[in-house]
Formats: structure tokens, sequence, C-alpha cells
């Protein structure tokens, strides 16, 4: 792979070069993706084959290049602290930018989206490796990314009720699963995942509270271990409540739940923040 050659493609403001095949331009591209060099996986591959998906370059190739990504997304899968979790989290992100071409153009057949749908989802609950920032790497966030594969999917239309359900439960099993504390944004990603399923105003909240509640009662779960911190299972779900809260709370496009959501909110709060978040009586 010439770093120069792709540079020179950037330079040029990411003109499709004509000198190669665009076949061969993408897989160069995505052996890119897996890359630990965040120059080649950051800097050119998914920036070229974002902008060149937002520009319909790929649309008469769609199908194909999700199917190629959604085969990313089980590379390594199961390992942990390897470079395999880039090309797994960079998968995704490629492939949340084919869904969202679709969700515009409508290229894609239904079967395929809920297909890619279902291997995102098997992926995100799967994956071991929930490193934010590597240094010296990059970042991975495969949490982060997976949380805006699952905003995109939660916009298209062949994604219903049901199926918009499940999104949220896996949000809900993905924070509460995590056995790392998610620092570097990925609650906020998840909150974002979040209002995307409930603006499209089919989920109901007699769906939604016990969901919150769910997410509530590990926030709240402090338990007393010895032998590790007894924060360490509760912080996650608390991070997503919180940043949840404060976006349903500030968005310029709130959900069309957003005052019943945001007294739902609020009693999750105070309830698995005791000490600083009760009322006061009398």
């Amino acid at each position: 792979m010439a770093t120069a050659y792709w540079q020179q493609v950037l330079s040029k403001g990411l003109t499709v070069p004509t000198d190669r095949p665009l076949d061969d331009l993408t897989a160069e591209l995505a052996t890119m993706l897996g890359s630990p060099d965040p120059a080649l996986r950051d800097g050119i591959a998914y920036p070229a084959m974002a902008t060149w998906i937002g520009r319909g370059v790929y649309d008469d190739l769609l199908v194909g290049l999700g199917d190629g990504m959604a085969t990313g997304l089980g590379v390594g899968l199961g390992e942990r602290g390897t470079d395999t979790v880039f090309r797994r989290s960079f998968s995704a992100l490629v492939l949340a930018e084919v869904i969202d071409r679709d969700n515009i153009a409508r290229l894609v057949p239904a079967g395929r989206v809920m297909d890619w749908a279902d291997r995102i989802v098997a992926w995100y609950l799967r994956e071991q490796d929930l490193r934010g920032y590597v240094p010296g790497a990059g970042w991975a966030h495969a949490a982060a990314h997976g949380a805006d594969a699952i905003g995109v999917l939660a916009k298209s239309p062949h994604i219903a009720t049901p199926e918009l359900t499940v999104l949220l439960d896996v949000i809900a099993d993905r924070v509460i699963s995590a056995d790392v504390v998610l620092l570097s944004g990925e609650p906020d990603r998840m909150a974002s995942a979040v209002l995307a399923v409930l603006r499209r105003d089919q989920v109901p909240l007699k769906v939604i509270e016990p969901w919150i509640a769910r997410i509530a009662g590990s926030a709240g779960s402090i338990g007393n271990p010895e032998d590790r911190d007894p924060y360490l299972g509760s912080a996650n779900p608390q991070a997503l409540l919180r940043a949840l809260y404060l976006q349903v709370e500030l968005a310029a496009d709130p959900p069309p739940v957003r005052a019943d959501l945001l007294l739902v909110l609020v009693d999750a709060l105070r309830a698995t923040n005791p000490f600083t978040l009760a009322k006061r009586r009398g």
C-alpha cells in the first residue's frame, strides 16, 4: 500500500482515481481498515470509503460492499487486546455508512438490510475488546462504533417496531455486560443511538419504562464485593442514564416522548443516586 498514492487522492478532495479499477482500490482500503496505523485506518481508509459511499460511487455495488463489511465484523471476534479489533470496529462504521446510504437512496433489498442488522447485533453483543483509545494505534472504539451503527439502523425504513425494541435491548445488554468502564464517550454515543430509536415514535412508553428500569437496576447495584471496585458494575449503566437524560433534555430534536421520558429518567437517577439526588423530606 503506497501511502503517498493515497495522500495524493486525499489532496485532490477524494476524487476517485481513474488509473486503477475501483475493485482494487476498495480491496486496498478494506485492508487498511484493519491497520493498527491510525494514519492509514482513520486518516485514509475510513474517510475515503465514507466519502465515496456518500457520493454514490458505490451505488451499483452497495450490496457487495455491505456484505464485505459484514464479513469484517467476524475477523478475530472473541480476541481481546489484539489488532483485529480495528477491522471489526471500522467495518461496523463503514457498514453504517452503507446502511445510511440506503436510507437515503433505497438501493438495498429489505432482507439484506435485516441480515446486516442481525450481524451487527451479533458482533456487538459478542465483542470482547472494548478498548477506546489505544496508545500508539489510535481509536478502536468498538462500543462507540457499534452504537453508531445501531443509530443508523434505527432510521432504516426496513426496521419496524419489533426491531426497534430489539435495538434498545441490545444497547442495554451491551452497557450492562461490559466488564470495563467505558471512558471514551461510549455512553454518549449509546444515548444518541437510543434517541434515534425513540425519534421513530414507534416504541411506546410502556416498553421504554421497563427498559430504563432494567438499566437502573444495574446502575444502582453497587454491592459490597471484597475483591473488586464496587462501582465497576454500575458505572456504565449510570453513565448511560446520565447521557440519555442530558440528550433528551437538550437535544434540538427531542423524541416525541420527551416530557414523559424525562420524568422516568429523573426517577431512575434519583433512585440510583440516593446520597446526592434523593428528594429532601419536609
